[in-house]
């Protein structure tokens, strides 16, 4: 779920097992904002600190975790082609 926030692909080498509910408190970067209106009958997001720390800075010292850049393998799809189906 970090992934989609840091915006990069990040591999878990924590070790931890299981699942976690967690809370995290962060001013999100501009590109992090939501955009438009919530769905109906979904809760109003909260509003935003300006003050908050940045999703990286939470990640440490909220949670204890820290994110490394590093340069390695990734799994990815590569699709050569596509094309409409045909009828049958």
């Amino acid at each position: 779920m970090i992934s989609g926030t840091a915006q990069r692909v990040v591999i878990d080498k924590t070790g931890l097992t299981g699942y976690y509910d967690i809370a995290l408190t962060y001013t999100p970067a501009g590109d992090q904002l939501p955009q438009g209106a919530p769905p109906p009958g979904a809760p109003a997001p909260p509003p935003i600190d300006p003050d908050g720390p940045s999703f990286f800075t939470a990640i440490q010292e909220q949670l204890g975790l820290r994110l490394d850049n590093q340069r390695g393998p990734v799994e990815v799809v590569v699709i050569d082609s596509i094309q409409q189906p045909t009828e049958n």
